[in-house]
């Protein structure tokens, strides 16, 4: 049925096909004109005006009946007026978009003479609402009763395998015993306190009070399957206890089927209203934020804008990265607050609240590179401490405008979860800085020659060795036996080059290890006497013992020169 838009219905006619038309008065008559696409709508279709207020535009059939028959009566006549309009159809069909509104305070129903609309509506809002929320409450009761069969069909599965694993093991056994079986089964399956828990009920949802965990429901189901083949006495108790389990499971699943099919049709119960649950706010605020004016810049306009450089100068990223480097430095205000505790919590907040300042992150990374220096100078205590400011600031910073008052707060507060990230923040950075260092020393040192530190035995008197001697394993003497349980005390790697007796493979080893360590071991030696001095014995006939000769004479003569000066320093 459609309507036009100039004037309101004036006469309506019926046709054999069911199609309707509406006309105007013109001239005193009425006449029937066909429908203007351009200037028709369907009726229901949407309400371009407020309510009671449809005389004017036809909303519904009934109003344009009502108006027809009204101006027949009558005899009104009505310019048509083209400012009426409908400027929103909604995307629902008409019929759609009537099925999918609840009743509201205007809707237009009709009711008897005798009984007061406004009390109608109410009840029939009433009964809407409350007719949606055990609708709500039924979808929430199905779901859950979804969890539970889940998780027990699992159980009884877990327990069926078990049970068929130790059939063999049943044979040749009293039948009163597979109860006992099942229940070692249910033992065994059971996957712990927390998932053999049953989840929380929702809220709203009445009924029985469900047992506290699925291994009471299991036990249940053992005893009611017991007592069914005791009545019933199978041939095979065993095979049919496996059966009782599998006859529940099957049960658990076409109820699980019904209740789903139960739940789908909830659903789409619920899906064919609009609520106002359904309603989401798209955005509150109708303020469109405009971009701050930026500040003005003289640009100088260049005759060739698309000129290089050349090959011959430096390239722009060589001058940034020297430039980025340049910049990383901590200001004075950045080294006064790392040389601050960071036990010292009072202090840091007072600082920064004296200067707000430093809180930037460039004063960060200038405090990280003063801890990465400490680091370079194995001032370990330092370098922590200025990592522990440099992340403190960096924290302040990221928590917002309120950052430096809910960072003290909750770093203040006892066993508060912020204090444990925090530190491990700290500790976890305070390593990478520590690591990179270290690596950049022994670099540093390999580049340069001079080596890492050691420990090396060389005889200092001229013709004179090192000789190494193992203490004997099966001597009898306890000096022995005490040098010789030193000796194997000694790492693996020491112990044969102690047995080599080549004093080179144990400055090898000696070299591996650190000052400190290898001080003691060399103390170690001399507490065994494991080394000893003695004369070398060079042999003068060989060129190899003639130059050795040559050797020590020249070192001899140069000591007692040496000697004479510090004598007689005139």
């Amino acid at each position: 049925m459609t309507c036009a838009f100039t004037s309101a219905c004036s006469r309506q006619t019926g046709r054999a096909g069911g199609e309707k038309e509406c006309g105007t008065h013109q001239g005193g008559e009425g006449r029937i004109f066909p429908p203007d696409p351009a200037r028709t709508f369907l009726l229901g279709a949407t309400a371009c005006l407020p309510p009671k207020q449809w005389k004017n535009c036809a909303a519904s059939s009934r109003a344009c009946q009502r108006d027809a028959s009204r101006l027949q009566q009558v005899g009104e006549k009505r310019p048509p007026n083209p400012v009426l309009s409908c400027p929103k159809v909604f995307p629902l069909t008409p019929w759609q978009l009537k099925d999918a509104l609840e009743l509201s305070d205007d809707s237009d129903i009709e009711v008897h003479p005798n009984v007061d609309k406004r009390s109608f509506i109410r009840a029939k809002q009433s009964q809407i609402h409350q007719e949606r929320q055990q609708r709500k409450l039924q979808i929430e009761a199905y779901r859950y009763e979804a969890i539970l069969h889940e998780a027990l069909l699992k159980r009884i599965d877990s327990v069926v395998a078990s049970l068929q694993e130790h059939a063999q093991e049943a044979k040749g056994k009293c039948d009163t015993e597979a109860a006992q079986v099942a229940l070692k089964a249910m033992v065994k399956t059971n996957p712990g306190p927390d998932a053999d828990r049953l989840p929380p009920r929702p809220e709203g949802i009445v009924g029985d009070e469900p047992p506290p965990n699925y291994t009471v429901m299991l036990a249940s189901m053992i005893e009611q399957i017991d007592d069914k083949l005791k009545k019933e006495n199978p041939k095979d108790y065993y095979s049919a206890f496996i059966g009782g389990f599998q006859e529940h499971a099957a049960n658990i699943r076409m109820l699980e089927k019904e209740n789903n099919a139960k739940l789908k049709k909830l659903l789409e119960e619920e899906s064919k209203k609009i609520t106002s649950a359904d309603i989401h706010t798209g955005f509150d605020s109708s303020h469109v934020a405009k971009a701050k004016p930026g500040d003005q810049k003289t640009e100088v306009e260049l005759l060739n804008p698309n000129f290089s450089a050349s090959a011959d100068s430096p390239s722009s990223g060589s001058k940034a990265s020297v430039d980025d480097d340049a910049e990383i430095e901590a200001s004075a205000a950045a080294k006064e607050f790392a040389r601050i505790s960071s036990t010292d919590y009072a202090a840091s907040l007072q600082f920064i609240s004296k200067n707000p300042q430093i809180l930037t992150e460039k004063e960060t990374d200038g405090i990280l590179v003063l801890a990465f220096d400490a680091a370079l100078e194995k001032n370990d205590e330092y370098s922590r401490q200025c990592v522990h400011q440099a992340l403190l600031l960096q924290y302040c910073r990221a928590l917002g405008k309120d950052g430096v008052g809910l960072f003290f707060k909750r770093i203040t507060t006892p066993a508060h979860q912020a204090r444990d990230v925090f530190r491990k923040d700290v500790q976890d950075t305070y390593l990478r800085i520590k690591n990179r260092a270290t690596e950049i020393l022994a670099e540093r040192a390999q580049e340069s020659g001079e080596g890492v530190e050691q420990i090396q035995l060389h005889a200092v008197e001229p013709g004179t060795v090192i000789n190494i001697k193992v203490p004997a394993a099966d001597s009898e003497d306890p000096d022995v036996k005490k040098a010789r349980v030193i000796f194997d005390d000694f790492k693996p790697e020491l112990k044969k080059a102690l047995e080599s007796g080549d004093l080179e493979e144990v400055n090898k080893v000696l070299g591996t290890m650190k000052v400190d360590e290898a001080e003691e071991i060399v103390a170690l030696f001399g507490e065994a006497n494991i080394l000893s001095l003695e004369d070398q014995i060079i042999d003068a006939t060989t060129e190899e013992g003639q130059q050795q000769l040559k050797d020590l004479e020249a070192a001899a003569k140069a000591e007692s020169t040496d000697r004479e000066l510090v004598e007689d320093p005139e």
